[in-house]
């Protein structure tokens, strides 16, 4: 008789510049990684936010790796193991400094494919876009964002912070977009919101703009059915897509059937593939220098384009 399967999934932690990060590991069985997907979890959530247990085939992590990438869900700095050492947590701009210190200490003695590509959910949707506007940015293929926009859709005194997660309608959506046990399941991974972190919260509106123009690699946003904490009618994505000056491509997506956690619901899977293609795509760019939007040299994608699915 054999045993269990040992789980893909394993937990390491990374030297960030003296500051340890705990962190969620998935690699290809026999094979070297096409590439590092780095996935970046928003507020009061921890990294298992992309390994959802729920039901087989949610996990980004497992999905990843089977596909031939390694996947790294990262703890932001202010959760898991870096909370006692940062209670408070950090800016935008320190997180950044953070992450990209944390990326080189695992790139020492592993081998990375074709670079990083960063997969970031709600806050950590602003700190992937923040870290892809750093000059240390050089080896980043493009980001997948979820669950974020640019402008509320609520007031900011309704915002989630620091004493209070926001309205739970906001942050879940309708039950039935989750498996049964996902509620149970995601308390392990649900974490005070760091203060400092808190702080910025109503600040990203002002701050996205210079951010985006920064920003030099593909862009892909998804947005849920049922988002509702950020705008996403036209007018404002067209906003959102046209402060991304600098950026080869950018693609707006819809997710029916999900709510703004969107890694933790029955679309996880579907959402995970095409952000996942969206890498592929980024990697057929680079190697065959195609255009940045095929047939058309050096276009960009616009709000008429938007494609609903």
């Amino acid at each position: 008789m054999t045993g269990p399967r040992p789980s893909p999934v394993r937990e390491i932690t990374l030297d960030a510049g003296g500051i340890r990060l705990s962190a969620l590991l998935a690699e290809p069985s026999h094979t070297a990684p096409r590439a590092v997907v780095v996935a970046v979890h928003g507020a009061g959530m921890r990294a298992g936010y992309f390994d959802s247990r729920a039901r087989p085939g949610l996990s980004l992590l497992r999905l990843g790796a089977e596909l031939g990438y390694t996947v790294l869900s990262v703890d932001r700095p202010g959760y898991g193991v870096s909370a006692s050492r940062l209670p408070a947590g950090q800016d935008l701009a320190e997180q950044s400094s953070t992450l990209h210190a944390a990326l080189a200490d695992f790139a020492r003695g592993r081998p990375l494919g074709a670079g990083y590509f960063m997969v970031g959910h709600s806050h950590g949707g602003k700190l992937a876009l923040t870290a892809a506007a750093d000059e240390r940015a050089d080896s980043l293929l493009g980001v997948d964002v979820s669950g974020l926009g640019h402008r509320y859709a609520v007031d900011l005194a309704r915002l989630p912070g620091a004493r209070g997660r926001g309205a739970w309608r906001r942050h879940w959506g309708a039950l039935r977009l989750y498996p049964p046990g996902a509620f149970r399941l995601s308390r392990s991974l649900v974490a005070p919101v760091p203060e400092r972190e808190a702080r910025e919260v109503p600040l990203w509106p002002d701050r996205y703009p210079a951010i985006a123009a920064r920003v030099r690699v593909p862009v892909r946003f998804t947005f849920a059915e049922q988002e509702q904490w950020w705008l996403h009618d036209d007018e404002a994505v067209g906003d959102l897509v046209r402060r991304l000056t600098a950026s080869p491509r950018v693609d707006v997506a819809r997710q029916p059937h999900a709510g703004h956690n969107i890694s933790l619901g029955w679309a996880a899977r579907t959402y995970h593939l095409r952000a996942l293609a969206f890498l592929e795509e980024c990697l057929l760019a680079r190697d065959a220098a195609v255009p940045a939007c095929p047939g058309q040299d050096g276009a960009r994608s616009h709000p008429q384009a938007v494609h609903h699915r």
